[in-house]
């Protein structure tokens, strides 16, 4: 690995998550086990310079079963100097889209997730399953009320639902036409899909609200794209692909949000900190 030069400093601590931008590292939750002890999850990132982490909704709400949340979330949150700035996942583009009843379930884990920690960012995926007006109105309905609770929204497009790339995922969003929507571009569906920089490089800033960085082969190593996006995922400057011109490209859209490091593996969630930590440094040497 290369030595890193003239890394970006992280913003001064300790932040509210509105304050984290594009000098910040978030640690996103699948880096680690779905129900990786939320104290150890917390621990490391800090050790390695994170200043937010993801939460999975999934495993909030088991936390608020144990007693363990809010409370105690926020105790180790400020003793380690972290924020808690992104909830995964709500999917079928919300409760008014194909998500349904249990995407509004997962909402209201969401909403008490946000009013407890001030996150700044929720996670949408599909499946769409209508057409794209119809999707942009579902879309607008969960940015709105997720604006109620200080939440911008981003849609991830995943080439293994009907919302395959970035074209797409922007049209839902132009249709939406919410402040607080916009498009979450994960590298890996990037370059495993579409691959289409032009389209990145097309978007208005103002579009891109959440980022997820990760490298892995250009091949798969499983035929089956969902497997091996949870199971083959490496950090940052260890995989092929060409991050540095992803990276140049992303921050030419005038986008200002955190770089949320997403490098879910069979091998890190077995030993997740050294994968954390390579992470944070190889993310780190991209950005310079």
């Amino acid at each position: 690995m290369r030595e890193i030069v003239d890394v970006p400093e992280p913003s001064a601590r300790p932040l509210s998550p509105d304050d984290l931008g594009e000098r910040d590292l978030v640690l996103s939750h699948f880096s680690m086990g779905r129900f990786h002890p939320i104290e150890e999850r917390i621990a490391m990132a800090a050790r390695h310079g994170y200043a937010g982490i993801g939460l999975w909704v999934g495993h909030y709400a088991r936390l608020e079963d144990e007693g363990v949340a809010p409370g105690m979330v926020r105790d180790l949150l400020e003793e380690h100097g972290v924020v808690l700035a992104e909830i995964e996942v709500i999917p079928g583009l919300g409760a008014d889209g194909a998500g349904g009843e249990r995407a509004r379930e997962l909402e209201a884990i969401a909403w008490r997730m946000a009013d407890a920690f001030g996150c700044r960012y929720l996670q949408v995926i599909g499946p769409s399953d209508r057409p794209v007006a119809e999707a942009g109105r579902a879309f607008g309905a969960l940015c709105d009320r997720a604006a109620d609770h200080g939440l911008v929204v981003g849609l991830e497009f995943l080439p293994f639902t009907d919302i395959v790339d970035v074209h797409h995922a922007r049209r839902i969003v132009e249709a939406a036409d919410r402040p607080n929507g916009g498009v979450c571009l994960d590298v890996w569906h990037h370059v495993r899909g579409a691959a289409d920089l032009d389209a990145v490089a097309a978007l208005p800033g103002a579009l891109i609200t959440g980022i997820q960085m990760n490298d892995g082969p250009l091949l798969p190593e499983n035929p089956d794209y969902y497997t091996d996006c949870l199971e083959n995922r490496r950090p940052p400057g260890a995989g092929e692909f060409d991050l540095s011109r992803i990276v140049e490209v992303i921050r030419s859209t005038g986008t200002r949000v955190p770089w949320s490091v997403e490098i879910p593996s069979t091998a890190s969630w077995a030993d997740p900190e050294p994968f954390v930590a390579a992470a944070a440094s190889g993310m780190r040497n991209v950005l310079a």
